[in-house]
């Protein structure tokens, strides 16, 4: 196949169903691909959980194309902003939690409930909000999801008075809300929209909006914010960082009004075709969708493994401003490039392994690696806190930050196999919900021992976490399942496509 091809040709015949695929032929500025035909039994389990022959077309020899088309970068860059001002909202009032402590006249622990609450609200919503998602399509879940960042930042502008903290957390809990229509959706834009040979990095660049978020939310509130000795002052500073925010969600959410598409003409793999042949859901089929991934016995040592991994990255954002003025008072904008860097590191490594695993298709051992990086980088950010070097923590803190979230988009893809042919937002979301409950618990227990122990205590508790959700990586059978499924129809003589079409399973 062709790397960069628009458009590739197929013709379906009813089961055993008939493909073209191998000599390439220019119409336009497209390119079709016709391929010697092969004759191939594709059965996928319907949403009922029946396994039952699929068509592409009704008639029993007709044409159909699959096409990758160009405004597939455009609907991910709509994507990945939605999702950048929602996460950018998340860390906004941790990273500057001795600020917020001083003008609201709350305790630290209280403003890390503006944190918390993201992950709170995400684990009783994933499922009626991954359910519109599959039932509404792309479009109605990014309109939601910018509607409810937008709502959230024009109510975190009201919030700026010293008596209206509970303003503050009820916008964060509109943010909150809206996240989880943007959280678990990265692999679903890349699968709707993206070729195999793009799926895994597209995915990658859809979480790449999330680290932008979160890296930006690190760096400007403790450049915008400072600490004023009037109230007022401080005050005046958070309501400029407000509306910024509020004018970039509210411009955002009218482009994705005017300019989101909720899914193309034409799928852009066969792996897709198969999938889009499937009946719409109904809430009893996706019980049953949810039922067959949990009872997944792979998929659920992945839920754990990704759930540690998160969850220690969501308490050690949250915590950071704290674990950095406890060792080195007077920082707040170091705190803040600290984290910049962590996830600026992330963002490539996010890129790197997304690209990897389009490459080689190795998710099992890729998982692994970064798993064993994470831990030794984790070491390392833990135990030279104490050497008092603020330029060793910026070097330790990129590097966990490298490998700690370059894992998300492994994980993301690693699920999407494991599961298919179930809806990716599904399998993204439950790993979320694993992530939020994780980081719950790590988060009230780190600022716990945080603020009775110390940082070593606290980072330590994270690594042995780590060091079990890496133990748990190793009895996870790579069973490609969307892999085989894009090998069978494509023809490509592996053991696995022989094996998929023997057994009738994609």
């Amino acid at each position: 196949m062709v790397a960069d091809q628009e458009t590739t040709q197929f013709t379906y015949q009813y089961s055993p169903i008939s493909l073209a695929v191998g000599s390439e032929e220019t119409v336009g500025e497209e390119e079709v691909v016709k391929e010697e035909e092969v004759t191939m039994l594709a059965d996928v389990k319907s949403a009922t959980g029946i396994v039952q022959p699929v068509k592409c077309e009704l008639n029993k020899s007709t044409s159909m194309e699959t096409k990758v088309y160009r405004r597939r970068w455009i609907m991910l860059a709509l994507f990945v902003l939605v999702f950048m001002t929602n996460a950018f909202q998340w860390i906004q009032f941790s990273i500057i939690n001795n600020l917020i402590t001083k003008y609201y006249g709350v305790e630290s622990s209280t403003v890390d409930w503006t944190s918390l609450v993201f992950m709170v609200a995400y684990i009783p919503l994933i499922f009626p909000g991954a359910w519109i998602m599959d039932k509404m399509g792309l479009r109605v879940t990014l309109l939601l999801g910018a509607f409810g960042t937008t709502a959230g930042a024009w109510t975190n502008v009201m919030s700026v008075a010293p008596d209206r903290f509970y303003v503050a957390l009820m916008g964060q809990t509109l943010c909150a809300t809206a996240q989880v229509f943007l959280l678990g959706v990265s692999p679903n834009v890349a699968a709707v929209w993206f070729g195999p040979e793009q799926v895994s990095s597209a995915c990658a660049i859809g979480v790449f909006g999330s680290q932008v978020g979160i890296a930006l939310g690190f760096l400007i509130p403790p450049i915008l914010v400072k600490d004023h000795e009037l109230k007022d002052d401080i005050g005046a500073d958070l309501l400029f960082m407000f509306y910024i925010v509020a004018g970039v969600s509210t411009l955002l959410l009218l482009v994705v009004i005017v300019v989101f598409q909720a899914k193309p003409s034409l799928p852009p793999s066969a792996a897709r075709c198969l999938v889009s042949q499937q009946p719409s859901p109904t809430p009893l089929t996706y019980y049953h969708s949810v039922k067959r991934i949990v009872t997944n016995r792979d998929y659920n040592l992945l839920l754990l493994t990704y759930g540690i991994n998160v969850g220690v990255f969501y308490a050690m954002s949250t915590l950071l401003n704290q674990v950095v003025l406890q060792h080195f008072p007077g920082e707040e904008e170091n705190a803040g490039r600290i984290g910049l860097t962590i996830v600026v590191c992330g963002m490539f490594g996010s890129v790197l392994f997304g690209v990897i695993l389009d490459r080689t298709h190795k998710f099992k051992e890729t998982t692994l690696a970064v798993y064993v990086f994470v831990l030794a980088s984790m070491a390392a950010y833990t135990f030279t806190f104490k050497l008092e070097h603020i330029a060793v923590t910026f070097v330790t803190a990129g590097v966990t930050g490298f490998f700690m979230t370059g894992y998300l988009p492994v994980g993301f893809e690693f699920a999407a196999e494991l599961t298919y042919p179930e809806p990716e937002v599904t399998s993204a979301g439950l790993l979320n919900a694993s992530a939020q409950m994780f980081g719950i618990i790590f988060t009230i227990l780190g600022g716990w021992l945080l603020g009775n122990y110390g940082s070593l205590v606290c980072n330590g508790t994270m690594l042995a976490a780590l060091l079990v959700g890496a133990a748990l990586t190793l009895p996870i059978r790579a069973e490609l399942k969307r892999q085989k499924a894009n090998q069978t129809a494509e023809n490509k003589p592996t053991k696995d496509a022989k094996e998929a079409i023997k057994d009738g399973n994609p």
